[in-house]
């Protein structure tokens, strides 16, 4: 994954006067050791116990291609006004294309999130497109912007899919608080719902809660959870899961890992190992590893992708919280800068509500009437 390059510091200073507040670091992680010191795990589906899930919503009729469209504009509504609106608008009220307009969209793009890079290159396409710039009623410059989006966003486009012939491993990588644990029940009840085999492993072996979780998701959706004590070493449980005997019998195998501050070393380290360790019982796995961002979060998310991106080979992005959110355009810039296709979005609580990112469906839904 390549690095954003250095931001324009005048642009910033004028737009933002504080910096992000930093996430908290992750409590009771204790030393990795060796996989062969821990206990067993435990393999089951268990009754679900007190912890909870986020909500989910009872399973819909399958929807029409226009109620799927219809969905995705109503959810991504806060973006559509807090980006594209302000853009449309400042572009109608002004009249004509020159600088002054120009500079005033260069705010609203980086007020949203957009970042430095990403929107330069957005306006630089804007400055130089001839036609735009003499069109007296600046509509081919809407045009231009869409097309600018659409180009970002849709140079790398790939599907989460599955293996033909063997267990597909995904690590699940991220913070706390953005939504690793939610966003693997979603996946698993997606591939149940294919009729696949899924195993859950609870490499979060520092939260009682993340583990409870991941177990209510395990009996919601008929699959399979591989856990230990909490403390335990998530190499030791991921080792122990990868090698049982039966592990060759799933189609998909998700592993929780403990959110971790991206600036802690040592955390980050650990990490590594779950990786190193995966390897060991499958040489060409993990076969995905998914990095879940928060759209809420804003620019913080461009230093999580870069951090993790360091630590781990990471194979795709998960954008979730998009509904909740007047800067999505944050997903538009880490298109932009990184190597990694979004390959799914979250618009909602329910399973149904994590999405295969379709970036031309999410450019139309943000500037549909």
């Amino acid at each position: 994954m390549t690095e954003p390059k250095e931001e324009r510091k005048g642009l910033l200073s004028r737009l933002f006067g504080g910096k992000t507040k930093e996430e908290k670091e992750p409590q009771g992680e204790s030393p990795a050791t060796p996989p062969e010191e821990q206990a067993p795990p435990e393999i089951a589906s268990e009754a679900a116990p007190k912890a909870e899930p986020e909500p989910e919503t009872a399973p819909q009729p399958a929807e029409t291609k226009a109620g799927l469209f219809a969905r995705l504009k109503g959810r991504l509504a806060k973006t559509k006004t807090g980006l594209v609106g302000r853009v449309l608008q400042a572009i109608s009220l002004h009249g004509k294309v020159d600088e002054e307009l120009l500079e005033e969209i260069e705010s609203i793009l980086v007020q949203a999130d957009v970042g430095i890079e990403t929107t330069t290159k957005i306006i630089d396409r804007m400055r130089q497109d001839a036609e735009a710039r003499r069109a007296d009623d600046a509509s081919d410059l809407v045009d231009v912007f869409k097309k600018s989006i659409l180009d970002i966003v849709g140079q790398r486009q790939a599907a989460l899919a599955l293996r033909p012939d063997s267990p597909t491993v995904i690590l699940v990588v991220g913070v706390n608080g953005v939504g690793k644990t939610t966003t693997i029940g979603k996946i698993a009840r997606q591939y149940r719902d294919q009729g696949k085999k899924v195993m859950l492993v609870a490499g979060d072996t520092f939260r009682a809660a993340a583990v409870e979780q991941l177990a209510i998701w395990a009996e919601r959706t008929g699959s399979h959870i591989v856990k230990q004590e909490m403390g335990a070493d998530p190499g030791a449980v991921c080792y122990d899961a990868l090698a049982s005997a039966d592990a060759r019998d799933y189609d998909a195998i998700l592993i929780d890992t403990a959110g971790r501050l991206h600036t802690k070393s040592n955390l980050m380290e650990e990490l590594k190992k779950i990786d190193r360790v995966v390897k060991k019982v499958i040489p060409d796995a993990p076969h995905e590893t998914l990095l879940i961002l928060d759209a809420t979060t804003g620019q913080n998310a461009i230093s999580q992708a870069k951090f993790f991106g360091e630590a781990v080979r990471v194979t795709g992005l998960v954008m979730t919280k998009l509904d909740g959110t007047a800067k999505g355009g944050i997903l538009i810039a880490l298109c932009d800068l990184f190597d990694v296709p979004v390959v799914k979005i979250g618009i909602g609580e329910s399973a149904d509500d994590l999405r295969d990112f379709d970036p031309e469906a999410f450019v139309e839904a943000l500037f549909a009437e």
